[in-house]
């Protein structure tokens, strides 16, 4: 099973072991699920750890690192302008669409998850995506 993590699920994961999006980064670190990135998502993960969450960058490299192993890079050929008002949620779908994903899980309840699915992929909250992988 192909997957895209948004960077609020990786966040999630990393501030908030246990939680239903670390219980899906726990499935990706078992192997059961495929993971896909792509550099704006690993980028945007970097910044928000050092800015938001004043994680040190020697810290922060840790985290990116640990993510960044897990995950298949992909480089998004095509651009999409499916988001209006919130670009950076176009890059989201733009990866999910190169890595051909089965699944784009991610919180954001007011651009993404309205859009149910982007090419291929079905866009689920962590919760209903435990239930199906």
């Amino acid at each position: 099973m192909r997957a895209v993590l948004d960077t609020n699920v990786l966040l999630s994961a990393l501030i908030f072991p246990g939680s239903k999006p670390d219980q899906v980064l726990q499935r990706v670190s078992r192997g059961e699920v495929e993971l896909f990135l792509s550099p704006f998502i690993l980028g945007e993960l970097e910044r928000i750890l050092l800015d938001k969450f004043r994680f040190t960058k020697p810290q922060t490299a840790e985290r990116v690192n640990v993510i960044r192993r897990m995950a298949t890079l992909v480089e998004p050929a095509l651009r999409v302008a499916l988001v209006v008002g919130k670009d950076d949620d176009n890059r989201i779908l733009e990866c999910a669409l190169a890595a051909q994903a089965d699944y784009l899980v991610t919180g954001d309840k007011m651009h993404l998850l309205p859009l149910r699915s982007v090419g291929p992929s079905k866009i689920v909250t962590p919760a209903d995506f435990l239930d199906v992988a």
